[in-house]
């Protein structure tokens, strides 16, 4: 072969090879990205043709299913319409996919691995999707809808030892089978943000105590008005403490005292805890991402967490649930969750098995550890702590005749010359962890979201 005729020879094999990537990259790499544009309608009116699986609750009740439509092609229905909407999402040709719907969109449809596809496409038979059992409890998910009603806010219910999605609801919801008519999709359990007020100092006091800087019986002060990052910082109704436990100073929600634990701690010890239960990341749990947000302090304008070591960040006022502290529901339900299981955060789970046509189990999603966030006998502690609260502190109205609750109320404050607060409290049984935030109204976490949880929290423990 002489030169001329190699070196052409080179580029044609090079122009091919271009070639070959160009093809693979959107038939092979990019293929599950241009089925999950929702530009691309052709995916989905092909899918039409799938009878897609069915979604079930934890008793098996129907809450996603399919109905035949014309021409060999299925719709979707919602027997519990707005009841179920967040989590379970829709999926509808025009707009789309959300929740469950579309972060199980392949066992849903029946997408198996490329072989076995190819192998399907040539049966002629109707292909038929996975069915998916959900951990979600009707009764308290239906329960918390009616404690929430004429409130914006949400709650969630984790099983505290698998993470088991049990309750999430949020207000106002919308209908699955016209989300071309709702107002927003959007999931207070999951999106909102909201500063946690005083729920926080549970994070504060597992970085106290876990870090063997302090015990529940050590001696703190809790004078009012003591200057923290050079501005002076108020507890509840100015009133002063003087020398206390730590115990005393949870059960009372010192504010002075818990952000001096904060200092006295320092950036990196908050840090280290914080992500250890999991803030500053999206959590780990079987729903799309785009429907998640991380907590943490937040530069709201950019849409980004600020980590502790920066100096926009007042770690003190961090320590109590302040300053630029923005939290989701479903986090602060883990941060319980975790307290009440030995100390061990589990990766939060919707769902629960995975089940072909044939009735077989394929996929078993839970449970999953995250991570061990402090040890089990500084979890005691924290969870001793937090059932002070609940016996004899801020959170009474969550007591359970007969049932060890332990928790923490917060009332972060909005608006302090209207009186307007975000409402919080969570907590835990030995079965149940919860979180219940109340959006922008007077009164306080104790009086207002304390009941809710404790009516949660009974029902479940049914």
């Amino acid at each position: 072969m002489n030169v001329p005729i190699y070196r052409l020879f080179m580029v044609f094999l090079l122009l091919f090879a271009v070639l070959i990537g160009f093809t693979s990259r959107w038939a092979v790499f990019g293929e599950q990205q241009l089925r999950e544009n929702p530009k691309n309608a052709r995916v989905r009116i092909e899918e039409q043709r799938i009878k897609r699986g069915v979604i079930r609750a934890a008793n098996g009740d129907v809450l996603a299913g399919s109905t035949r439509l014309s021409g060999d092609r299925y719709g979707r229905r919602y027997p519990t319409g707005r009841l179920f909407a967040l989590p379970i999402g829709f999926d509808n040709v025009r707009f789309g996919r959300q929740g469950l719907e579309a972060y199980y969109n392949d066992a849903l449809v029946g997408r198996k691995e490329e072989l076995t596809s190819l192998v399907d496409s040539l049966i002629t038979e109707p292909q038929i999707g996975d069915d998916l059992q959900t951990t979600l409890v009707p009764r308290a998910q239906e329960l918390a809808y009616d404690l929430l009603q004429g409130h914006k806010g949400a709650v969630v219910a984790l099983g505290v030892r698998d993470g088991s999605v049990k309750v999430m609801a949020g207000t106002p919801s919308f209908d699955p089978d016209k989300p071309q008519e709702a107002e927003s999709t959007f999931n207070r359990a999951t999106q909102g943000l909201y500063p946690p007020g005083s729920t926080f100092k549970t994070v504060t006091a597992t970085a106290a105590i876990d870090s063997g800087r302090y015990q529940p019986e050590s001696r703190v002060n809790g004078r009012n008005g003591k200057v923290i990052s050079g501005t002076p910082l108020n507890n509840f109704q100015q009133q002063s403490y003087g020398d206390i436990t730590l115990t005393e100073a949870l059960t009372n929600s010192v504010n002075t005292v818990w952000a001096d634990v904060g200092v006295k701690l320092g950036r990196e010890r908050m840090q280290e805890y914080m992500d250890r239960f999991g803030f500053g990341e999206k959590p780990p749990m079987d729903y799309p991402d785009t429907q998640m947000f991380s907590s943490g302090p937040r530069d709201t304008e950019r849409n980004e967490i600020l980590p502790m070591r920066s100096d926009r960040v007042d770690v003190g006022r961090t320590a109590i649930g302040q300053g630029l502290l923005l939290v989701t529901p479903l986090q602060m339900a883990t941060v319980a969750q975790t307290i009440g299981n030995g100390g061990v955060r589990m990766e939060p789970r919707l769902v629960q098995r995975v089940i072909d046509p044939d009735g077989r189990t394929v996929d078993e999603p839970m449970p999953e550890q995250a991570e061990r966030v402090m040890s089990r006998d500084s979890a005691e502690k924290v969870a001793t702590m937090m059932r002070s609260v609940v016996r004899e502190g801020s959170g009474t109205a969550a007591a359970l005749e007969g049932v060890t609750v332990a928790g923490k109320t917060g009332t972060a404050e909005i608006n302090i010359e209207q009186g307007i607060n975000d409402l919080w409290f969570i907590g835990f049984t030995e079965d149940v962890a919860v979180a219940v935030i109340i959006e922008r109204e007077r009164g306080q976490g104790g009086t207002v979201a304390a009941p809710i949880a404790k009516q949660v929290l009974q029902a479940l423990g049914q």
